[in-house]
């Protein structure tokens, strides 16, 4: 069998002028998989609205149907029945942190073997203190590969007694919240402990404690970085996932490059996802952001400025940011987002790699990057299979033409229709014809 030819790369579109354009953003990726694993491990139906329709939504639900739940959709829903935890299954993860860190923790449930594996770029990501927590609780981990990387199997009896255990979440918040979202279902639930020197992504966590919460379970989390979640019932929920703030990212920043305004309906007044830094982030950054109702507007003169940021917080706006680095009037330096070498590829050497083919200069510090702009011409952007280098790709080619990015089918990992949704944005109407 040959391998099929890839696919050439696409010109990422230059602004003609500014934008002025509203963007309708799909659901969170983040809470709608949160959302699925409760609704499996619930004590009755959930309807889940607004999930996001992605590969790592799809590769949840598949998973979480192996392992025994029925998951099907239905007038745009996604309904969810949950069902005991079945072994004797394999999942798999695709390219989906989430996945391969969220279900681990539920596996354990099972009466039997599951067995987990996923693309070859996910066999590089860290998935070490998850396991070792696990076996730490005394679930058996068979380890198929390199030890704390994908594939690896959990072998269950039907039950876990929980209790307390220590894991090290410096590379991932996913591993403390992959253990408590399954703590409720453990005998005597789950206190896990943070030992690690740094703490990524700490919203992320706060979002796994507020849906645990909204599900009838109660969590402590009065202490810095322990978090107990005490044994009980999940119940089943009618519940709407709000836009994924993450995504809309990029399509909010392209108002700074092309001097216009963008518009992002249905924006939260309250909400954990780490999102929702970017107005401020965007207005340090020269824009102005303004929220009227639940519409987000973000404006630009189509001067960019550099800024000092710590986005230890928010690591998933950093691709983000450095596009709009290289295109600013002074340097920028993003700092507490090392754990980024351990994403869907390593985002500090691919940015860093990226940037300075196209003429920039960007520089890996030990926690982060250093851009300072320089004049850019076109050519290849390589988005190493992960979504968020795509869409960072397509942010510089707004103000660089001749930009090519590989791979841009990546983005449907978070975004169904990126390229639709961009081309849109340019046309000034938002929505793919």
């Amino acid at each position: 069998m040959t391998d099929a030819p890839r696919p050439a790369p696409w010109p990422a579109p230059s602004a003609v002028g500014p934008l002025d354009a509203v963007v309708e953003v799909p659901g969170s990726k983040s809470l709608s998989n949160r959302y699925l694993v409760l609704a499996a491990l619930a004590s009755g139906p959930s309807r889940l609205h607004g999930v996001l329709q992605s590969r790592d939504t799809r590769l949840m639900a598949a998973a979480l149907g192996a392992l025994g739940s029925r998951v099907v959709e239905e007038d745009g829903d996604w309904l969810v029945d949950p069902r005991p935890v079945l072994g004797g299954v394999t999942v798999d993860c695709g390219l989906a942190g989430t996945v391969m860190r969220f279900l681990p923790p539920v596996a354990a449930l099972a009466d039997g073997t599951v067995h987990f594996d996923g693309d070859a770029q996910a066999r590089v990501r860290p998935m070490g203190p998850v396991l070792d927590a696990l076996r730490a609780l005394g679930v058996h981990v068979e380890q198929q590969g390199e030890p704390g990387r994908l594939p690896f199997t959990v072998r269950g009896h039907g039950a876990v007694d929980g209790g307390q255990v220590d894991v090290d979440a410096s590379g991932s918040s996913q591993f403390v919240s992959g253990l408590l979202l399954a703590g409720a279902r453990y005998r005597d639930g789950l206190t896990v402990r943070h030992t690690g020197p740094t703490l990524p992504s700490l919203p992320h966590i706060e979002m796994t404690v507020e849906v645990l919460r909204a599900a009838g379970v109660q969590v402590d989390d009065s202490r810095p970085a322990i978090w107990q979640v005490l044994p009980g019932t999940i119940e089943g929920r009618d519940v709407r996932v709000e836009p994924d703030l993450s995504n809309a990212a990029p399509f909010l920043a392209a108002a700074l490059v092309t001097g216009g305004t963008v518009s992002v309906p249905g924006w939260p007044a309250n909400t954990t996802q780490p999102g929702a830094l970017l107005p401020d982030i965007l207005t340090s950054m020269g824009g102005t952001a303004t929220l009227v109702g639940d519409v987000l507007t973000v404006g630009g003169t189509g001067a960019v400025h550099g800024v000092d940021l710590d986005l230890r917080a928010a690591s998933e706006l950093a691709t983000t940011v450095a596009a709009l680095a290289v295109l600013a009037d002074s340097p920028t330096r993003l700092r507490g987002i090392g754990h980024m070498r351990g994403h869907e590829t390593d985002r500090l050497a691919a940015l860093a790699a990226e940037i300075t083919g196209l003429g920039g200069r960007a520089e890996q510090t030990s926690d982060g990057l250093v851009i300072t702009p320089r004049p850019l011409t076109g050519g290849a952007w390589h988005s190493y299979a992960d979504h968020r280098m795509a869409t960072a790709g397509a942010l510089i080619g707004l103000a660089v033409p001749g930009v090519e990015v590989d791979d841009v089918a990546t983005t449907a990992k978070t975004i169904p229709d990126f390229v639709g949704m961009w081309t849109a944005m340019l046309a000034g109407n938002g929505t793919p014809a």
